[in-house]
């Protein structure tokens, strides 16, 4: 069960917290814009200059954006199937991605394939609930390599597909603009199972796909 995104209540202490999940699990607005401006004040900054006034609220803001895949099971959108008595490859190839490395809290982002063989009752998904199961596992502190296992799981678990097959390849910020600063570099993760990851001539036919 997921209690719908949107949904308000007050808090012990009189804040306005947004309760995403039956798990307790919620954004806390008033916490989160408290915590950035300490931060702004930790760095040297004064949050009360005119172009840092509303900086806790925007960033706020912008993290309740960034995380919203915590408050709900991303599977939950593959629960419609359709039976369509197909047992061939589907795939979809670059599907935009935005994450954040839990790490360093900066930007993580390139391209998701994500590709399955339906299993023996022949059902599909829409594939635009391929594209948000990407996006909302994508939408929490990550790093690429769970982020990938997790979409892969997910299908294996709402679709029991005889194989899939996903593939990562994104930048990460945190090695562009700090550390090692090698801005352009790519990492490319991936995650198989089923029959990719049994049978090598499925993967190879999956990942020439994938590649072309």
């Amino acid at each position: 069960m997921t209690i719908s995104e949107g949904h308000d209540i007050a808090a012990h202490d009189g804040t306005s917290r947004e309760l995403m999940t039956d798990g307790g699990r919620f954004f806390d607005q008033e916490r989160a814009e408290a915590a950035v401006r300490e931060l702004l004040i930790a760095v040297g900054e004064d949050p009360d200059r005119e172009g840092l006034q509303r900086t806790p609220t925007r960033v706020a803001n912008a993290y309740r954006e960034m995380f919203a895949g915590l408050y709900t099971d991303p599977s939950e959108v593959l629960a419609t199937t359709f039976d369509e008595d197909h047992d061939e490859f589907v795939l979809v190839k670059d599907i935009p991605m935005y994450s954040t490395c839990e790490h360093h809290l900066v930007s993580f982002h390139g391209v998701a394939h994500v590709g399955y063989i339906p299993g023996p009752t022949g059902q599909v998904t829409g594939l635009s609930k391929l594209a948000r199961v990407v996006d909302l596992y994508a939408k929490r502190p990550q790093v690429q390599e769970r982020l990938t296992s997790q979409i892969a799981d997910a299908l294996v678990r709402r679709l029991n597909p005889r194989g899939v097959i996903v593939v990562i390849e994104a930048e990460h910020l945190c090695m562009a603009m700090r550390g090692i600063r090698k801005p352009g570099a790519r990492t490319t993760t991936s995650a198989v199972r089923g029959i990719f990851k049994t049978s090598a001539v499925s993967r190879g036919e999956a990942l020439d796909l994938i590649t072309r």
